[in-house]
């Protein structure tokens, strides 16, 4: 058995179901320390809700084989991800128990398996594996772990950047290990995601009887043009990078339940997915100036999920790019599609951040699962991307 496979299989078994870690930071931490890498735990959250954080980073010892001085200025490379899982679902739907890693059929089966406990496996023994041949590298490695990407991720990743941000920490580049292949490992990176804001808007009428509607105000017939304009609204026309920014409702709700009652409010919720051609104030400002036209009386709550990054071709997406080929013959697809990530709140202290994992059809589902085929071509990938941003670093 490889020792990424041992070491996803270790993780599966812990059932780390948001915000839980069950111990799955300290297995991690007692593979990192030998390395030479400082770990601090910087746990957060009330006592119902405890999130747990690792921040574990190597420096770099030396910039070239000619310096004898650790370099204060080295680059530094982090991977990120989450040690949490989704809840498993009806546990009588699996074909084997969720955290019980189980192989059949070439796969590896479990939660966690492909989101994400396989990448961080694969980032582990990818270092080793780097360390072992280059034990005096010219970057600095860090890794940045939560047990609260899959929760309200308020406590996990957004606190360590917090923490890291105010103590002047610099980092240079970032791998997500979300699972963002779609048939292979290597056929598609993640070079950004939109950004998410969040409304939820009341717009008041005055209740009364259906049969006499001059003494009432209907509030959804008067938000219904509005909420029509908003739908056919274009926001903008997206990038090279990005598709337009998209504008959903998710919920209406109104009524007492009476089929005779003309409703005092109607509450809806919506979403704006939006690219880096829109700012969130500005999406803000053009959608009250609407619902004003409108002539509404409203009120509007709004709530920034994270701002969109993008991270252009550079030195991380030349090596990671140059890495995928080496190992897997792929040209990978860079794309931007999908939901949100912990990259949203790496890319505030990091200019170069990327999602780089396994496929990831059976995320979240029963049955969850990775093949066999897919993990060490995985940990090979971050190995030489190691590798190339290292031999990038020494060179003059």
């Amino acid at each position: 058995m490889s020792l990424t496979l041992q070491l996803t299989e270790q993780l599966i078994a812990r059932p780390s179901v948001t915000p839980e870690d069950a111990g799955c930071l300290e297995l991690l931490a007692s593979r990192l320390e030998p390395l030479g890498f400082v770990c601090e735990r910087m746990d957060s959250g009330p006592p119902h809700f405890h999130v747990c954080n690792l921040w574990a980073k190597r420096p770099a010892a030396r910039a070239s084989q000619a310096q004898e001085a650790p370099e204060k200025g080295a680059k530094t490379l982090v991977f990120a991800g989450h040690t949490d899982v989704v809840p498993t679902g009806p546990v009588e739907q699996w074909h084997s128990d969720p955290f019980i890693p189980t192989q059949r059929d070439g796969k590896l089966y479990g939660r966690g398996a492909s989101d994400m406990k396989t990448s961080i496996a694969a980032f582990v023994v990818a270092v080793e594996e780097f360390l072992a041949a280059h034990p005096e590298p010219a970057i600095a490695i860090a890794f940045l772990l939560t047990s609260d990407e899959e929760g309200p991720s308020v406590d996990g990743t957004k606190v360590v950047v917090e923490r890291l941000q105010a103590r002047g920490e610099q980092l240079s580049w970032c791998i997500v290990g979300e699972p963002t292949a779609v048939r292979q490992t290597g056929d598609m990176v993640k070079n950004g995601r939109r950004g998410t804001l969040s409304g939820k808007l009341t717009v008041r009428g005055v209740q009364g009887h259906i049969a006499y509607p001059h003494l009432a105000r209907n509030p959804i017939h008067q938000a219904v043009p509005a909420l029509a304009e908003l739908a056919a609204t274009t926001w903008d026309a997206g990038n090279a990078f990005f598709p337009p920014t998209s504008w959903q409702m998710s919920n209406i709700h109104a009524g007492t339940g009476a089929t005779n009652v003309i409703p005092g409010h109607v509450v809806v919720d919506f979403n704006f997915r939006f690219s880096t051609e829109s700012t969130a104030e500005g999406l803000k400002q053009r959608v009250h100036a609407l619902l004003d036209r409108h002539g509404l009386e409203y009120e509007l709550l709004w709530t920034l999920g994270g701002q969109p990054f993008l991270t252009e071709p550079g030195d991380l997406l030349s090596a990671v790019q140059q890495a995928i080929h080496a190992e897997t013959g792929l040209d990978t697809e860079l794309s931007t599609t999908g939901g949100t990530s912990d990259g949203r709140f790496i890319a505030q202290i990091c200019p170069q951040v990327i999602e780089l994992g396994p496929p990831n059809a059976s995320i979240h589902q029963i049955d969850e699962h990775i093949a066999l085929a897919d993990i060490a071509p995985l940990k090979n990938i971050y190995r030489r991307t190691l590798e190339n941003l290292n031999a990038q670093a020494q060179q003059p």
